[in-house]
């Protein structure tokens, strides 16, 4: 039996609200995925919030509507999909994604939509093998911290390096004669 009209418009609203949310979309062709990899895949997900859906296309395709940012996953709905949408860290999902695909062997990311631009899987592969956010942070704070401590030995050398010169001047006169008159 099939969806009825009201459980289909609940899934559409669903998914709108999801794509409201999201930064980027995946579409994976899951043919030969069991329930229990499906769960291990959406568990992986979590963590960098991310979500997994199975819908229709037809219902994808509602949802989307005419929202700008999203048409542009049209000519990859075609087929068994499932859908990942991640709220904020893309390049964790990405990877989770590739390291799940690793290692059950199964399904294929079709293409993906970041930011209005379709992304061919060649995209998604360097997006995934891009620093995670947390490192990219510990990175950027390393950088400014190293030019803070920089600059501030730099304006500290100036008044030392002007007592240095004032206590090499006044060595220099008490080891020198006074002039004689």
């Amino acid at each position: 039996m099939g969806r009825t009209l009201e459980s289909k418009q609940q899934v559409v609203a669903q998914l709108r609200q999801l794509l409201d949310q999201a930064d980027l979309a995946l579409v994976l062709d899951y043919k030969g995925l069991s329930v229990k990899e499906m769960g291990d895949l959406r568990s992986r997900l979590r963590e960098y919030s991310g979500t997994c859906k199975v819908a229709k296309n037809s219902l994808m395709r509602q949802a989307i509507g005419t929202d700008s940012a999203w048409t542009g996953l049209d000519p990859l709905l075609t087929g068994a999909n499932a859908f990942v949408l991640v709220k904020d860290d893309v390049g964790g999902a990405i990877k989770a994604v590739q390291a799940f695909q690793q290692e059950t062997k199964k399904s294929d990311i079709k293409g993906g939509l970041l930011e209005g631009r379709l992304l061919s899987e060649e995209d998604l592969k360097a997006v995934g093998k891009l620093p995670s956010r947390e490192v990219l942070i510990a990175q950027i704070a390393g950088a400014l911290n190293g030019v803070a401590t920089q600059l501030a030995m730099a304006i500290k050398e100036v008044p030392a390096g002007l007592a240095r010169a004032l206590q090499q001047h006044a060595d220099g006169e008490a080891l020198s004669p006074p002039p004689v008159d």
